[in-house]
């Protein structure tokens, strides 16, 4: 077998094998993959689109159709029949789990801690679903349990991104969203102690480098598998990401390993995203919006 023979079966039974990533859920991947390749597209693909999308990622057309279904079955996609195509779009809800990080996964620059805080008062005399529902949507957001009734977020003011989640639930006339500031720092030291775990946090980051800083020494891969690689970057990225309070400097531990991850998902990113870019052109209908993509990193 020639080695670009080799190569391409590499590519085909999955990247995220040869990183040494856990089994990836097909759910949560769809999401990143409409976020980072199908957003700056217009934000719709046919499924078959998406299903091509998918494979070099190694998943297969069965376990993409059905994530798809549950994925509309979970209002994350909107789903549209033309003749007998099926097109695909992201949900408000969907679109804001992606949308509500973009800022900060594309930043080059390290994030602003400004102190404060965002709260939200959880409800007790509702079904348990809705309420872990909206645990999970908040924690997706970046808030902790602080106590058994209230969730919170040292992120500064997102009570406006906050209030779309409990409107969402269904919980508005429920959960109280409000903004605070805190002026004890030993307070909040021990606050965060007990909310977030810094130490998993940073090993996730840490986790993440590791996996990925071989990739920045070696040529940049074209294709398929410049854009396989760049999707499960960020995909990996974005979920040590999303766990991160983003507390002030002072709070945290020195070095601190998420200034790391961010300068090399920023690296690999711009290093990944022309060929990448050529492969997702000659894949999906839509073109995409340069403007977006130029937000990337601050790719020029």
């Amino acid at each position: 077998m020639s080695s670009t023979s080799a190569k391409a079966d590499l590519i085909e039974a999955g990247v995220a094998e040869r990183l040494g990533l856990a089994p990836l859920r097909a759910k949560s991947l769809i999401v990143t993959v409409f976020g980072d390749s199908i957003l700056p597209r217009g934000g719709a693909c046919w499924l078959g689109e998406l299903i091509e999308l998918m494979a070099p990622l190694g998943q297969n057309e069965r376990v993409v159709r059905t994530a798809v279904f549950r994925l509309v079955q979970d209002g994350v996609l909107d789903s549209e029949r033309v003749g007998r195509r099926s097109r695909y779009t992201l949900t408000r809800t969907g679109r804001r789990q992606f949308d509500s990080a973009a800022a900060r996964i594309y930043s080059a620059n390290p994030p602003e801690r400004d102190g404060g805080w965002t709260l939200v008062a959880l409800p007790e005399n509702v079904a348990a679903k809705d309420r872990d529902g909206l645990e999970r949507d908040l924690g997706w957001l970046g808030f902790a349990r602080l106590t058994a009734g209230l969730m919170g977020s040292a992120r500064g003011d997102l009570s406006s991104t906050a209030q779309a989640a409990v409107s969402d639930a269904g919980l508005s006339d429920r959960c109280p969203v409000f903004k605070a500031d805190t002026q004890n720092d030993l307070a909040l030291a021990r606050l965060a102690e007990h909310a977030w775990n810094l130490s998993e946090l940073g090993s996730g980051y840490q986790e993440f480098v590791s996996r990925f800083a071989p990739l920045a020494d070696q040529a940049a891969p074209i294709g398929k598998e410049a854009f396989s690689i760049r999707t499960l970057l960020i995909h990996t990225y974005r979920r040590a990401l999303l766990r991160d309070p983003v507390l002030p400097p002072s709070l945290l531990p020195v070095p601190w390993s998420g200034d790391t991850a961010r300068a090399l998902a920023a690296r690999l990113y711009i290093s990944l995203a022309p060929t990448a870019e050529t492969f997702l052109d000659g894949t999906l209908s839509e073109p995409a919006d340069p403007d977006i993509l130029s937000q990337r990193f601050s790719i020029s």
